[in-house]
């Protein structure tokens, strides 16, 4: 029994010492006018909200198998009717969508929608997908169309991949929808997205990442409050820790996908990362946690209200975590 006690113990002291070892986020010098984000599924609706939120700093938004702002209306059970497989003719109301949007907007809760004009969106949705209905992302395309004409809206509906990241070659198989939801497609989603965002690169893209991917604290951007893990990554490009001034890309993690459930997949194989060097840019990965209380089990980011009533606004919990972190690192979003 005192041989268990003592392995439990450095089992417990290893984690401990783990955790004390995560460093804040390093403050690099980042050009403020171009922060963009990304997500898929849950990190897909989560960075639509953050885009509508801070519009008024975020330069573009990527969103893969994600549906139309407020879809949920803060409600778990309008998620699961209306948001995630809805039957025909029985998905959101776009127009009421932008109605909560403008509303929203006028008082204050998310940026002026002046914001978004000339704004690069792209929108990704597989033809293979069996857990969020294209139809969805059609509505995202219709929602920012009705708010903001001038945006720059591009949908790419056509490709043949499930509920997953796609990547060239790393992950599990394109045809399926399973952990860790990256997959390989011969397709480099994470090419396309910051091409969309940014144009083309700044240097030749290399084989492998060069730079160096870390742990974060994110307890110290108030992530405990904020329903997050302990631990977050970003990876910092060499140009970018020597002094170059750099972009920062936040890219957001679907259900299932944090770190605590599928390790450091996603943040190492989506792709971004050597596409990272080529652009000098900064990416951002914050992380989810699972909860029973609030109700999270599979660690979604809050896209219907599980954080609480201002959960899509400049002041839910998430988004203020999140922006705290872009702002420690040199891009701040209020």
């Amino acid at each position: 029994m005192r041989s268990v006690a003592i392995a439990l113990a450095a089992v417990v002291l290893g984690a401990c010492a783990s955790h004390a070892a995560d460093a804040p986020l390093p403050a690099l010098k980042l050009d403020p006018a171009r922060t963009t984000v990304s997500g898929l599924s849950s990190g897909a609706y989560m960075a639509q909200q953050l885009h509508l939120a801070w519009s008024d700093h975020l330069s573009g938004a990527a969103f893969v198998a994600g549906g139309p702002y407020h879809c949920a209306q803060g409600a778990l059970q309008t998620a699961l009717a209306q948001c995630m497989k809805p039957e025909p003719g029985k998905g959101p109301a776009v127009e009421a969508l932008a109605g909560f949007a403008r509303a929203a907007a006028s008082a204050g809760r998310i940026a002026p929608l002046a914001g978004l004009a000339d704004d690069a969106v792209l929108i990704l949705h597989g033809k293979g997908d069996q857990t969020v209905a294209e139809s969805l992302s059609r509505d995202s395309a219709a929602l920012y169309r009705a708010l903001a004409p001038q945006a720059r809206v591009h949908e790419d509906l056509a490709r043949d991949f499930s509920h997953t990241f796609p990547t060239a070659t790393a992950g599990g198989a394109c045809d399926a929808s399973a952990p860790p939801y990256v997959g390989r497609c011969g397709f480099d989603a994470a090419q396309e997205i910051l091409q969309a965002l940014y144009g083309k690169p700044r240097h030749a893209v290399a084989p492998a990442a060069t730079g160096e991917l870390r742990r974060f604290d994110q307890n110290a951007y108030d992530g405990k409050q904020a329903l997050l893990a302990a631990s977050g990554y970003v990876y910092v490009p060499r140009a970018c820790s020597g002094g170059a001034t750099c972009a920062l890309h936040i890219a957001l993690h679907g259900c299932q996908q944090n770190a605590d459930s599928v390790g450091e997949a996603f943040v190492r194989d989506a792709g971004y990362n050597r596409w990272a060097d080529a652009y000098e840019l900064v990416v951002l990965y914050p992380q989810t946690r699972s909860s029973l209380a609030p109700l999270n089990p599979k660690a979604c980011w809050d896209w219907w209200g599980y954080s609480g009533a201002d959960y899509d606004t400049r002041e839910g919990v998430q988004p203020r975590a999140i922006a705290a972190m872009a702002a420690a690192l040199g891009a701040p979003l209020r």
